[in-house]
């Protein structure tokens, strides 16, 4: 055997093995290119695609494709043009991948059906749920999970199950929509599946959590997905749209911090490879950078997501309430749910919001319709995150409408169950509304009491709009520059000298939880020096200075 032939063996053999760093360098070290057949240079835009490589995945996948026509093989040349087409379409190149769609499709038309027709058909079936064309995807998917059953192939019997659940699932047809998607989770779970297309099932999975708010379940399958991911050597696009997702799962748990970090992440990992991955990301800081009261990070956030094709909703319209813009707020929200008119599940966020900023602009009826809307989406879907949701929103409505004793229990148990999901910042909003329904039935101590544990939390978090919101009720005067109580108190410790471990003895709380503080404390003063920042205390009257 020749060196050129050795080489080749273990190139492939590292290919099957999922070693695609091994594989890539292996057939890009063949200096001949054509010792390489269409099969290997296929292999090589596979590994080289795993690995976050696109250009190179492209050219390889070209060459497989033009190798495949020249050997007369349709079917195979299609494959290659099919993923072309779907690597352009990730990328944002809708009119190059239409061309390559238009080929694989046209080198198919005169072919008895095979296999191969039905991976074509997957493009179909995701545009199809983009429109939500329900009845569009479910009849597809019967045709794809039927022709998976006929020519033996797992990859597409696995696809049709999981987009038939999915467009079931989204028509309210919870029990059979659940049924079909966990039968796609045994799929991926017992390695049925070829890796890309367990990746694309993991990512729906996750998705469709998501969508229905079932915080638990969308919490279980990224870390299953983490998993999976880990047993690969690399997966960029995979563990990239895996990073979204546990960034929303760690918003909702309070891990603010971390999630921004898995955010940006996404922006950078996914800019060249995956569009609207990258939108996502960007609004997920977007999201981070409102709450924590960064509102002009989070501008700039929501506007790279707009450029992306991301529509930046509900945080846009939540960034314009937090910057005391209701009048803006209230119509962005409205013009947010005249474009999303078919999708229910996607409509309730943007009707929580709507609730929110139709009681701050004194909407009640606007906020009543809303409320009763998402109430109706949470008793179809029936999901935790909905549900809860929902009794917030009627709770807050209930509360508007000047009927403290009917919002009081609502609220309560509002407050109960968005705990149990480990959604503090979420439970702490509720404690505020409580807090009201409290002191409006005379209970001072108790409002009192649900006030001092949403300050807790908003402090602990870094919410600083929020934290405003308590102070307001409270009747203190606003910080400086947005600070929270708990910045202010770490300010003035470190104005003192006080190193980073000095604070966080004094203040029982830890050195990381300091070194968050004084970040955000040093980007709402725009300083980058303790120095910088003790004089702005001791300006402010935060600090008194320290006499020799």
């Amino acid at each position: 055997m020749d060196d050129v032939a050795e080489v080749l063996v273990a190139a492939r053999g590292a290919f099957d093995s999922r070693d695609w760093a091994a594989a890539r360098d292996g057939f890009r070290s063949i200096e001949d290119e054509h010792n390489l057949s269409a099969d290997d240079l296929q292999a090589l835009g596979d590994s080289a695609w795993w690995l976050g490589s696109v250009d190179e995945a492209l050219a390889a996948y070209e060459g497989a494709y033009r190798l495949y026509l020249h050997g007369e093989q349709p079917r195979q040349a299609a494959i290659s043009a099919l993923g072309l087409a779907v690597s352009m379409f990730l990328r944002g190149d809708v009119e190059i991948g239409s061309g390559w769609m238009n080929r694989a499709q046209r080198l198919l038309r005169d072919e008895p059906e095979s296999a191969e027709h039905g991976y074509l058909l997957y493009i179909d079936i995701e545009s199809a749920l983009e429109e939500s064309d329900l009845d569009g995807v479910i009849e597809t998917a019967q045709r794809i999970r039927e022709m998976g059953r006929r020519y033996g192939d797992a990859n597409l019997a696995g696809v049709g199950v999981l987009f038939e659940g999915r467009a079931l699932v989204q028509q309210g047809r919870m029990s059979t929509g659940m049924a079909l998607l966990d039968e796609a989770m045994v799929a991926v779970l017992s390695d049925e599946l070829s890796p890309e297309w367990a990746g694309n099932v993991y990512c729906h999975l996750m998705a469709a959590f998501h969508e229905l708010a079932d915080i638990r379940r969308a919490r279980d399958w990224v870390e299953a997905t983490a998993r999976w991911l880990d047993g690969l050597p690399a997966a960029v696009l995979f563990t990239g749209i895996c990073r979204i997702h546990r960034s929303q799962v760690l918003q909702i748990t309070g891990a603010w911090e971390q999630a921004e970090l898995e955010a940006v992440r996404v922006c950078q990992d996914l800019a060249e490879m995956h569009i609207a991955g990258a939108a996502e990301g960007h609004y997920q800081v977007g999201e981070i950078r409102r709450l924590r009261g960064d509102l002009v990070g989070a501008e700039q956030s929501y506007q790279r997501a707009h450029e992306r094709g991301r529509d930046p909703q509900p945080g846009l319209a939540l960034l314009r309430l937090a910057q005391r813009r209701a009048a803006a707020a209230s119509v962005s929200i409205q013009a947010a749910l005249v474009a999303e008119d078919k999708n229910p599940m996607a409509r309730a966020p943007l009707l929580a919001a709507q609730v929110e900023i139709g009681l701050a602009v004194d909407s009640i009826e606007v906020a009543r319709r809303a409320c009763a809307e998402l109430e109706e989406t949470a008793s179809a879907y029936a999901s935790s995150g909905l549900e809860t949701a929902a009794l917030h929103a009627r709770g807050a409505v209930e509360l508007a409408e000047g009927l403290p004793e009917v919002a009081l229990p609502i609220l309560r148990n509002a407050c109960r169950k968005w705990r149990e999901l480990n959604a503090d910042y979420n439970a702490s909003k509720v404690c505020v509304l409580l807090a009201r329904t409290y002191e409006t039935l005379g209970d001072t101590d108790a409002g009192q009491r649900e006030l001092d544990a949403a300050a807790t939390v908003f402090d602990r978090l870094g919410a600083a709009v929020d934290a405003q919101t308590v102070m307001d009720l409270r009747g203190q005067e606003a910080l400086p520059a947005g600070l929270t109580p708990r910045e202010a108190e770490v300010l003035a410790l470190v104005a003192t000298g006080q190193s980073n471990r000095e604070v966080a003895a004094t203040l029982s709380i830890s050195d990381r939880t300091v070194g968050r503080h004084l970040s955000n404390i040093f980007t709402k003063l725009g300083v980058s020096t303790r120095t910088e920042a003790a004089a702005f205390a001791f300006e402010k009257g935060l600090a008194a200075p320290t006499r020799e």
